[in-house]
C-alpha cells in the first residue's frame, strides 16, 4: 500500500481533477503534507466506488450535503451509511476500506483527511483536549471507527465553502486552504464531548449527568441554579463544582453551548431572521446573541445566513 499523504519536501499544493463534467467533478486538492481534501459534485445513475488503501493512520470528517453514501470496511466487513446533511468524524489506523457514493440526480459530498503527523503537531499537554484523543484513538489498532455523527450545522457549510474556494486564489492558497481547514478541524472537533469516567467519583458522575440532561431539556429557559442543584438532589455549590469537573465547563457556559449549537443548525435552513433564532435559542435580544455568537465562532449569524 503508498501513502495517502504527500511525505516528501519537494511536494506542495496541488489540485487533481478526478473527473470533470459541465457542474459535475470530483476534485482532490492536497493542501498540505498531511492535509487533503475531496471536493464532489455528482448526478449519479449508477454508484461509484472509490477504494482506499493507506499506509498512514488518518482521522477523517465527511460532510454529506445532498445524497447518500456509504463506508464498506473491507477488513471487517462492517458497513457505515452516511445520511444528507450529516456530518461523520471517523478514525482509521488499517486503512482498506471503499466509498460507495450511491445513485441520486444531486449529490455534493465535502470530505477533508488529516494525517495523524499533521494532527501530531497541534497535541498538548492536556491529554482530554480532543486533538489528544483522536491522536492517541488511531494509534491503536484499529480499521475503521465512527467517533462523531451530528446534523451539519450553518459554520460547517460556511468553512467548507471557504476551505473549497481557496484553491482560486491567486497566491497563498496553500496557507489560505491550511488555514481555512484548520477552522474548520478545531469547531468539527470541539463537538466532541470527552468524558473520563475514572477520574471522577460515582456522586460526581450521577449528578453533572443529572444537571447536564435537565439542561439538554430545558436549555431555553434553564432553571436557576438553587433550582436546578434541587432537582438533582444537591445543594448549588456541590453542583457547580461536580459539573466544572466533569464537563470542563460551567453550567452557565455548557448552556450557552447548546444554545450556539441549536442556532448554528437553525441557520442553515433559511426559514427564520436572525431575530427569530436568537429569540428561539432563550436570546432576548438578537445584539446580544450576534455578539456572543461572533465570539465564539469569528464569524456573526447574519454573515453565515447571507452566505448560503
Amino acid at each position: 500500500m503508498d501513502s495517502f499523504f504527500f511525505n516528501a519536501a519537494e511536494k506542495c499544493f496541488q489540485v487533481l481533477e478526478h473527473f470533470k463534467h459541465k457542474e459535475q467533478h470530483v476534485i482532490r486538492v492536497d493542501v498540505s503534507n498531511g492535509l487533503v481534501f475531496f471536493d464532489i459534485t455528482l448526478k449519479l445513475n449508477e454508484e461509484k466506488i472509490t477504494s482506499l488503501k493507506n499506509i498512514d493512520r488518518m482521522n477523517f470528517i465527511v460532510s454529506v450535503t445532498r445524497g447518500k453514501c456509504q463506508i464498506n470496511d473491507k477488513l471487517t466487513s462492517s458497513k457505515t451509511r452516511l445520511k444528507e446533511n450529516n456530518t461523520y468524524l471517523f478514525a482509521s489506523s488499517r486503512q482498506d476500506f471503499d466509498i460507495v457514493i450511491e445513485p441520486s440526480k444531486d449529490t455534493e459530498i465535502f470530505i477533508l483527511f488529516i494525517a495523524d503527523f499533521f494532527i501530531k503537531r497541534y497535541l498538548s499537554h492536556n491529554d482530554e483536549e480532543p486533538i489528544n484523543f483522536l491522536y492517541q484513538k488511531i494509534q491503536a489498532d484499529i480499521s475503521l471507527e465512527l467517533i462523531h455523527e451530528a446534523p451539519t450545522d450553518a459554520l460547517s457549510l460556511y468553512l467548507i465553502d471557504k476551505i473549497i474556494h481557496a484553491k482560486n486564489s491567486d497566491k497563498m492558497n496553500s496557507i489560505i486552504s491550511e488555514h481555512r481547514a484548520i477552522e474548520y478541524l478545531i469547531h468539527r472537533f470541539s463537538l466532541l464531548d470527552i468524558l473520563n469516567e475514572d477520574e471522577h467519583s460515582i456522586e460526581q458522575l450521577i449528578i453533572a449527568s443529572k444537571a447536564k440532561n435537565i439542561i439538554l431539556k430545558s436549555y431555553k429557559t434553564p432553571p436557576s441554579i438553587k433550582e436546578l442543584a434541587r432537582l438533582c438532589g444537591t445543594n448549588d455549590f456541590k453542583l457547580k463544582r461536580y459539573f466544572k469537573q466533569v464537563h470542563k465547563t460551567t453550567v452557565y457556559g455548557y448552556m450557552q453551548k447548546l444554545r450556539l449549537e441549536k442556532a448554528n443548525l437553525l441557520l442553515k435552513e433559511h426559514l427564520m431572521s436572525v431575530q427569530a433564532v436568537a429569540n428561539e435559542v432563550g436570546y432576548k435580544h438578537q445584539g446580544h446573541f450576534s455578539a456572543i455568537f461572533f465570539k465564539t465562532y469569528g464569524v456573526y449569524p447574519k454573515d453565515l445566513k447571507n452566505s448560503f
